[in-house]
């Protein structure tokens, strides 16, 4: 009853009925472009192409919600802006030009915003060409064709490769342009929920799959293990999404003409997976570029790709070891020990037993070390363990950790702010009771 009651405040606040409205609109614009085809394609064909697939043509179906099967405008999804988003956050570790913009505040965000646009423009591109020269590569009849069906391309040639890199780039953009639109005037990260509706909306698909997969002859005892299975995975994924390391702070006192301020205690919170969903989301990016390359005609490529799309342990090995990289990589880019350390010691706090400045920064890197090295494991588990299970008792269901993990890491994310845009205008949260200390009410 108290979590009805959250949820029947979110109506009494404009603002958030509208951020709610137009994070809606754009993902129904979204829904609605994954089935317009990219023109001079087969999209029967195509559905016939990739229906099944798994590894990484399965991996990216999934990703932009059918939009690869369908073959729509919005086939690329939004991965070159993930992609560009990637290359830029390397480049910071790098380019001192790059490090001293992040230091510039909103003038220097904003120009590394446009930047980070402007490869995702050109990695679209890329992208784009490699991917029409994949569906020309379909081509042969029906005695060389791919799936057996009849030609993907109805009229190969540089026109339809023209046409194709100006429709997906295009449509690529559009994309990135909702993703920041509906960040800037919607709730939650516009990237994040799009890729969320992508994935939610396989789980109709899936559901058939199966069912149609067993002839319609479903054991309740089969769908009583599922049911079991996904709800621990999903418990286990909120548990350490939510799990944290809090570590004690104490602020010193100092006067200030007659009053004293300080003398309070606090912690500084450390979640144990710092990276969120980024990881997985970065490691599924940087396998498509194996692809692309193979179909650019590059030495080793072809060989490479086609072992990846197997989807065997070849792939999943690979994926794990990204996503354990990228955990490491992006805590190391977004939370600085050393610039934690210092602002502790401009604010007059420290951590009890530790000294101020670099015994601190110190202190606080290997807590994080420790943490991300757990965080880095549940992520590279839960991501890659369900799949190899699916695998082996052939489950025709792709909903697997990968999925869930970006779906609940989305979902929780998007709670928190409703919560705080219901607290700052003083309703109760989505818990009930429980947050009256935060929006300032006292219990009854």
């Amino acid at each position: 009853m108290a979590a009805l009651a959250g949820f029947s405040n979110i109506g009494k606040v404009p603002e958030l009925r509208r951020r709610i409205i137009f994070t809606l609109i754009v993902v129904a614009i979204y829904r609605v472009g994954v089935f317009v085809t990219t023109p001079g394609v087969d999209r029967v064909v195509m559905h016939q192409a990739v229906k099944g697939q798994g590894g990484l043509l399965g991996l990216v179906n999934l990703f932009s919600g059918g939009a690869l099967a369908n073959l729509s405008i919005f086939a690329l999804g939004i991965m070159p802006y993930i992609s560009a988003s990637i290359i830029m956050q390397l480049m910071g570790l790098v380019s001192k030009q790059v490090e001293e913009l992040k230091k510039e505040g909103e003038a220097g965000r904003r120009r590394l915003e446009q930047w980070t646009r402007y490869g995702a423009v050109g990695l679209a591109i890329f992208q784009s060409f490699g991917l029409a020269l994949t569906l020309e590569g379909m081509n042969g009849g029906d005695s060389g064709s791919v799936v057996g069906h009849g030609d993907v391309v109805t009229n190969p040639g540089w026109g339809f490769r023209l046409l194709t890199v100006i429709t997906l780039t295009t449509g690529s953009s559009l994309l990135m342009w909702l993703g920041e639109q509906a960040t800037e005037r919607g709730i939650g990260n516009g990237t994040s929920m799009i890729i969320f509706a992508s994935i939610v909306s396989g789980i109709p698909a899936g559901v058939m799959s199966y069912w149609q997969g067993t002839g319609g002859d479903i054991q309740p005892l089969t769908i009583a293990v599922l049911l079991g299975v996904l709800l621990a995975s999903i418990a286990i994924v909120v548990f350490f999404e939510r799990a944290q390391r809090r570590i004690p702070i104490q602020y010193s006192r100092r006067q200030v003409g007659r009053r004293v301020y300080g003398g309070q205690n606090a912690h500084l919170p450390l979640k144990v997976n710092m990276a969120s969903m980024i990881p997985p989301i970065f490691a599924s990016s940087l396998l498509m570029f194996p692809a692309t390359l193979a179909n650019m005609n590059i030495p080793g490529m072809q060989a490479f790709s086609s072992l990846l799309n197997r989807g065997d342990w070849l792939f999943h090995s690979l994926f794990a070891a990204l996503i354990i990289f990228f955990a490491f990589f992006y805590t190391a880019v977004t939370f600085q020990p050393v610039d934690v350390a210092d602002n502790l010691k401009k604010q007059q706090a420290n951590i009890p037993g530790i000294r101020p400045g670099r015994q601190t920064a110190e202190y606080i890197d290997r807590v994080l070390t420790r943490l991300t090295t757990g965080g880095a494991l549940y992520i590279a588990v839960i991501c890659t363990v369900p799949a190899l299970v699916a695998q082996s008792f052939r489950i025709p269901f792709q909903f697997g950790g990968t999925s869930l993990i970006i779906v609940v890491g989305v979902a929780l994310e998007t709670v928190n702010q409703i919560e705080a845009h219901l607290i700052t205008r003083s309703y109760e949260g989505l818990t009930g009771p429980r947050m009256t200390r935060l929006s300032g009410r006292r219990p009854a």
